[in-house]
């Protein structure tokens, strides 16, 4: 097996795309408890920059209270529960991505919803109305938060209504209406605030030329493009769950890239691009999302994806979440980073890798990324490579031997760089199979939850590397298990030990 020669200069920049933006479920579960504490816990550890869920107009928010007393007749916004959610996500460091919808029962044209929680998704009866809450929404949060702090978040226009399920019929027209009404409501408030869409559901491609040739005819703002990528196939269903097809990874960034190749030409080709949804799988109750298999499928997304769109947002960081209801088991296939009770998956740890790399880019492959920070440390991020439903056969073992140079910032050798490797795979790191083997509880108990929270935590194991004197280059070989990705952060080390120690005599011998 050949060695991958690190080279000592950076390469490249490593992109902060993949954690831009993540997804959550329906907005008013931003008032849980759950939520919150996952939240912190995902902030704490990976840092994500916005935050999109549905919904922020349903009736749960209460934000549309319409009255007829005393000969008064009105409507007033209630921003109770609005508040209290961006509120929180601030407290956190995590700003809204605001996604306009769903349409409130007191202004829809219709009684067609989707979802457990029962979206609607009909157009608007009045569009006068819709445009009065959109600016009425983002004056008080203007009001609230200040113009700058706002202009910070984007704002989008509805969710998939590429599909009947989110958008009634699917209709691109109305689709175009809502979108310009939308945009020039949001401009009417502050021009710089940042609006776009079609946020179309994976590979929309009759949606891309249409969206562009309409808001080039109508003259309606367009501030990025937004779109989602899944790679599954077909549900085949069972009782509270899923299976699907995969495709082989790098679909997800081939996704990534069709949408501007396809605007090529057109007012839309150097927008922004923004994936505001992305998984292996578009079901909240399908198991892959709970396993190591998961991580090493999604890893050359995380490393690559930032080459080809601005930003790319997994679904979700939470299990909390219920479009398919209130799930019924602790692991149940949820798209979350974390479980319920914030037991990490190992899709979790792929994220907090990512954040612990440094910002120049050594070295980039199939199946690695190398980085460097300020302060000389080199972090290397390994995954084994998988292919999706049609390439089942991954080896129990994958081997990847690196020399990698390593040096104090001021450029001198250290003698030896300090090892530190964390490990997730089919059973080290990993929740899931400690789960399967406690029998699938689905609500376990506190003890169960504390050896969950126990074994979802990586394989930690560290050593004192030698350096070759002359090149400064540590000589590594990493055996992967199945599923793996692994961590290893090489540090120089300046040696402190007194010479008048000696280990060798702790025991007094």
């Amino acid at each position: 097996m050949s060695s991958v020669i690190v080279p000592s200069q950076p390469i490249g920049a490593l992109s902060d795309a993949w954690r831009k933006v993540v997804g959550t479920g329906e907005f008013v579960l931003g008032l849980r408890r759950d939520y919150l504490d996952s939240l912190a816990v995902v902030q704490a550890e990976i840092g994500f920059g916005h935050l999109r869920g549905h919904g922020i107009f349903h009736d749960w928010m209460g934000l549309v209270r319409q009255y007829d007393a005393a000969g008064h007749v009105g409507t007033r916004y209630v921003w109770t529960y609005l508040d209290q959610i961006v509120d929180a996500y601030l407290e956190v460091g995590i700003k809204p991505f605001l996604e306009l919808g769903f349409m409130p029962q007191a202004l829809a044209s219709g009684d067609e919803t989707v979802f457990w929680w029962r979206g609607n998704i009909t157009p608007p009866r009045d569009y006068a109305e819709w445009g009065a809450l959109v600016r009425a929404t983002l004056r008080h949060l203007i009001d609230r938060y200040g113009l700058a702090e706002v202009r910070t978040w984007p704002i989008e226009v509805w969710n998939e209504p590429s599909l009947k399920e989110f958008w009634q019929g699917a209709s691109k027209s109305e689709y175009f209406r809502l979108y310009d009404q939308t945009a020039f409501a949001v401009k009417d408030v502050d021009a710089d605030l940042r609006v776009g869409g079609p946020a179309t559901s994976p590979e929309s491609d009759d949606w891309y030329l249409p969206f562009a040739e309409h808001v080039a005819a109508s003259g309606a703002p367009v501030d990025f493009f937004s779109f989602h990528a899944y790679a599954t196939g077909p549900a085949q269903h069972v009782p509270f769950g899923v299976y699907q097809t995969l495709r082989h990874p790098s679909t997800l960034l081939e996704q990534f890239a069709r949408p501007r190749t396809l605007l090529t030409g057109t007012a839309l080709e150097r927008l922004p691009m923004h994936v505001t949804e992305f998984n292996t799988s578009y079901r909240p109750d399908n198991p892959v999302h709970d396993t190591a298999y998961n991580a090493a499928y999604l890893a050359p997304t995380l490393v690559g994806g930032g080459d080809l769109v601005d930003s790319f947002a997994y679904w979700t960081f939470s299990d909390m979440f219920e479009e398919q209801g209130v799930p019924a088991s602790i692991f149940h296939g949820g798209f979350g980073l974390l479980t319920h009770r914030q037991i990490k998956k190992p899709t979790f740890h792929l994220y907090a890798f990512m954040a612990a790399m440094g910002p120049d880019i050594l070295a980039r492959g199939h199946d690695h990324l190398v980085t460097r920070d300020h302060n000389g440390r080199v972090a290397i991020l390994a995954w084994q490579p998988v292919g999706g439903t049609d390439d089942p056969a991954e080896p129990d073992h994958h081997h990847l031997s690196l020399s990698v140079p390593v040096a104090h910032p001021d450029g001198t050798v250290p003698a030896t760089a300090y090892a530190h490797r964390s490990r997730v795979n089919d059973e080290s790191g990993n929740a899931f199979t400690a789960w399967q083997h406690m029998g699938r509880p689905a609500t376990p108990t506190s003890r169960q939850l504390d050896d969950l929270h126990a074994a979802a935590e990586p394989t930690i194991t560290h050593q004192s590397l030698p350096l070759d004197p002359t090149t400064g280059r540590a000589e590594i070989t990493l055996t992967l298990a199945r599923h793996e990705i692994t961590l290893l952060q090489l540090t120089p080390v300046h040696d402190e030990t007194p010479p008048w120690l000696d280990d060798a005599r702790i025991l007094g011998r």
